[in-house]
């Protein structure tokens, strides 16, 4: 069996809104292997949510118009798999937690039924029946898991009695309570204070490792991603920029996007206000030619203005998408 869990080659997804047709990932390529926990960086929206969901065809078709390239997950290609494929993949490869607990979980049934379905359903994928005291056994084992206080009680509650950072546990919960390979975090803790978003991360960082479970973690908290992933994907307006392991990441950013984006992180330490990032990011409905950064790049050269630059091998496993470092 292959290494690599997912493989991600040159994917572009376009939507189609009332204005015309968004070119939003343009030639998106994306590798993660099993075990490998790898962070996905860049601004709002620069299409990270896209190709997460992408892996798990999630994208609602239409308005979403795959025009091309391949997503495999274990060898399998997500793109021609039938529907009743894609729900077995989701029951037993792939969870993910999403942005806003609210949105994710059933306001309307109390968190045991909601955790028990996932496990009726994950069981039911692998060919086996859990009866009732299975599913209470397993939900109050998850719930301790995320070191949820009197799992009993939580059970019984409804998502709007429970607190923003018991809600994102819960979501995590429910993502790991299935045998998982891949777990998608999609910013997991937006919507929390900073001292609830560190105990959840270092909570899910954690439960990863203790199973060996594949994390992608889309995150803008740079100093979480820093502690938590092997190697980190930067994403500019619908393109990867830069790859890395974490550390020559930190370390040694090479893309100009790359460089401003740190630049950007207001420093604890103090020295003044941080440098911002010029300009802003393209309208995908006429994006510039060539590299999508151009127009906000000090460096831009005239082959950056025609051509899209492919990923240059910098050595080390460090990738980065830029002519300054490779090309004519």
């Amino acid at each position: 069996m292959s290494d690599e869990l997912v493989d991600i080659r040159d994917l572009h997804v376009h939507f189609s809104i009332y204005e015309g047709i968004t070119k939003v990932l343009n030639g998106v390529n994306f590798r993660i292997a099993r075990g490998e926990k790898v962070g996905l960086i860049g601004e709002a929206g620069c299409g990270k949510t896209t190709t997460v969901k992408s892996i798990m065809k999630l994208l609602q078709i239409p308005p979403a118009i795959i025009e091309g390239g391949e997503i495999f997950l274990e060898g399998d290609d997500v793109l021609k798999m039938s529907q009743q494929e894609l729900q077995m993949m989701r029951r037993k490869t792939v969870s993910m937690i999403f942005q806003d607990p609210i949105a994710a979980l059933n306001p309307v049934f109390k968190v045991g039924d909601q955790i028990g379905d996932i496990i009726k359903f994950s069981q039911l994928a692998l060919g086996e029946k859990v009866t009732k005291e299975d599913i209470k056994e397993r939900t109050i084992n998850v719930l301790k898991e995320v070191q949820m206080p009197d799992p009993e009680r939580i059970m019984n509650s409804y998502p709007i009695q429970l607190s923003g950072g018991m809600r994102q546990r819960i979501c995590i919960a429910m993502a790991l309570v299935s045998a998982t390979n891949l777990l998608i975090a999609d910013e997991p803790g937006t919507n929390l204070d900073v001292t609830i978003q560190d105990q959840v991360l270092r909570l899910l960082g954690d439960l990863v490792e203790d199973r060996g479970t594949s994390v992608i973690l889309i995150s803008h908290a740079l100093g979480a991603v820093k502690g938590l992933v092997d190697r980190v994907y930067v994403m500019y307006a619908g393109s990867m920029v830069e790859a890395a392991k974490t550390e020559d990441l930190f370390s040694d950013p090479l893309h100009p996007y790359t460089k401003a984006l740190f630049n950007a992180v207001p420093k604890l330490t103090g020295g003044g206000i941080p440098e911002g990032i010029s300009g802003r990011i393209p309208n995908y409905l006429s994006p510039p030619q060539g590299c999508r950064f151009n127009p906000r790049c000090p460096h831009a050269m005239p082959q950056c203005l025609e051509d899209a630059p492919p990923f240059f091998d910098v050595g080390e496993g460090h990738e980065v998408a830029c002519y300054l470092y490779g090309g004519n």
